[in-house]
């Protein structure tokens, strides 16, 4: 039988808190078992319930969203904050993911997929929606050129790594970064946890930052030719980063 995750909700919305128990309560795996009306609430029930996902709103009054998860992710370094907010700003989007946040969901998602996003999170990956992923890139496109000494922080990293961490950055999945190198998603998957230890990261969200960020992927620029597969050099963006 399927463990049941924990949920706290925190939305200063008393009509969308009710709406997200009854979309919650509908799913045998996943239990509500707290609500909090402003981020002040929301670290408090926390540290006191330990849930396993907390879907976090961004406008909340007192303490935002964004300021709660970096104080929640201070005080419980294991948390996992889904930000589900009406919103898609740049800032909105930069400043949840720099507090630590393993994901962004617009409200407007179908319900089954705001499960399926709870249930990810939960298992230490990361997410974003699609039109939260395309922001993401376009504000990586308007970033200064990076800092010459920043691909220092990739030298740690084996050629293969940097490769995978490459592909990660260009949106694929694992199973897709296994196709294209031609090795087992199991593999991968290694992969992936090694690159994380190595550069202290929490997620793929923050290792997507950090590919741009040190220069190792430029927006608009083809796959390296060593790992270019197919009619195509660049890759999709995917529905999830994960």
């Amino acid at each position: 039988m399927t463990a049941t995750l924990r949920v706290l909700i925190a939305d200063d919305d008393d009509l969308m808190r009710a709406g997200l128990r009854a979309v919650l309560s509908s799913d045998e795996t996943v239990e509500v078992v707290g609500e909090a009306a402003d981020g002040g609430d929301a670290i408090e029930q926390t540290r006191q319930l330990g849930p396993d996902v907390v879907l976090m709103d961004v406008r909340m009054p007192n303490l935002d969203g964004i300021a709660a998860t970096r104080e929640i992710v201070a005080a419980v370094p294991d948390a996992r904050i889904l930000i589900l907010t009406t919103f898609e700003d740049d800032d909105y989007v930069f400043g949840a993911l720099a507090a630590g946040a393993s994901g962004f969901l617009l409200k407007r998602t179908r319900p089954e997929d705001l499960i399926a996003a709870i249930h990810t999170i939960a298992v230490g990956d990361s997410l974003l929606s699609p039109s939260v992923t395309r922001t993401v890139v376009d504000r990586m496109a308007r970033m200064p050129q990076p800092d010459p000494s920043a691909p220092r922080r990739l030298r740690e990293l084996t050629p293969r790594e940097r490769d995978v961490l490459e592909l990660v950055a260009r949106g694929l999945s694992n199973t897709e970064i296994a196709a294209t190198l031609v090795v087992e998603e199991s593999t991968v998957k290694t992969h992936v946890k090694r690159i994380l230890a190595k550069l202290h990261l929490r997620d793929r969200i923050q290792a997507v930052i950090l590919a741009y960020e040190t220069g190792l992927v430029r927006p608009g620029e083809a796959a390296s030719p060593h790992h270019a597969t197919g009619s195509s050099a660049k890759p999709p963006v995917k529905r999830w980063l994960r």
